[in-house]
């Protein structure tokens, strides 16, 4: 493939016509890519692996038109953003998220995040709080919470088993782009709880998505942090650092049927939260909530936003 040819996907997968707008922001060294839509209090949308914004492509316009200015990013590595050789640690990412709210001309932002997103948006509320006004984390415990959770729950240990098989070097990037990046469609799959989701368009759509630039090796980066650091000082610091109680509203969204994350272990981590915490469990969905049914998803978060952030 010549460069052109590379550039020209790049702008069809990431570049997606919508009831939105495309843009680049600088923020913490790096380039963004960032797609919004409508006016008023900022709502951040971040997303998680294996996807990019377009898994919030439903939500975007509903939170326009109910008065919100939505905000979806491609997180450093995956998509139209940067992909950097390092970076891939929640201190750097949740500085990434806070760089690009004031390149936004924002003082602060609702963080919405799923899975990779939602631990970054559980970070975000403790590392950079004066930009965050509420979380939404998705499909991913508090960091704490989902640490101890691991270590107690052989059931959560073996759901979470598959970020062990991407700390080998190489094989993991490899394998996901063996065959045309056909393991992120069986990911997908294997971890929704809704018959027929993905869609072949869908599917198709995150499969290219993983095949720009090295977005296989960097999607795997954040996965190896998780593990690598588990010993390491800066591993440790960002343990003690999520002891600090978020101070802020948390609406916390979980797929009862998530094959990835027992709806049990999600319980508890209100133990670190000071500010007001619900969590709402939607039954009969996996681990892409926001996806599997955009409807149900964005009628318990925009009243939720209409409560917390007016």
């Amino acid at each position: 493939m010549t460069v052109d040819d590379a550039a020209a996907q790049s702008e069809a997968v990431v570049r997606r016509p919508g009831p939105w707008t495309h843009r680049d922001v600088s923020a913490n060294g790096a380039r963004f890519h960032v797609v919004e839509a409508g006016d008023g209090p900022l709502v951040v949308l971040l997303h998680g692996f294996p996807t990019f914004w377009w898994t919030w492509r439903h939500l975007l316009p509903v939170l326009a038109d109910a008065g919100f200015r939505a905000v979806a990013i491609d997180l450093r590595g995956y998509g139209g953003s940067d992909h950097t050789p390092h970076g891939y640690d929640p201190f750097t990412l949740s500085a990434d998220v806070a760089g690009v709210i004031g390149s936004l001309g924002q003082a602060d932002a609702v963080v919405v995040g799923h899975g990779w997103g939602g631990l970054v948006a559980w970070s975000m509320a403790v590392l950079e709080p004066d930009v965050v006004r509420a979380i939404v984390p998705v499909a991913v415990p508090h960091p704490r919470r989902l640490r101890a959770a691991i270590l107690r729950r052989p059931g959560q240990l073996r759901r979470s088993s598959y970020a062990v098989g991407l700390q080998w070097p190489f094989l993991p990037e490899r394998s996901l782009a063996r065959d045309d990046a056909a393991r992120v469609e069986w990911l997908l799959r294997a971890w929704s709880g809704t018959p027929g989701w993905p869609d072949d368009e869908t599917a198709s759509t995150y499969r290219a998505a993983m095949l720009l630039g090295s977005t296989t090796h960097t999607s795997v980066e954040y996965h190896r942090w998780a593990l690598r650091s588990v010993a390491r000082p800066d591993g440790l610091r960002y343990a003690r650092a999520m002891r600090t109680p978020v101070d802020v509203s948390v609406l916390h969204v979980h797929g009862g049927s998530d094959p990835t994350i027992l709806a049990a272990s999600m319980v508890g981590s209100q133990r670190w939260v000071a500010g007001s915490y619900r969590l709402e469990v939607l039954d009969g969905l996996g681990h892409f909530p926001h996806e599997e049914a955009p409807d149900r998803f964005a009628g318990t978060l925009l009243p939720w936003l209409e409560t917390e952030d007016r």
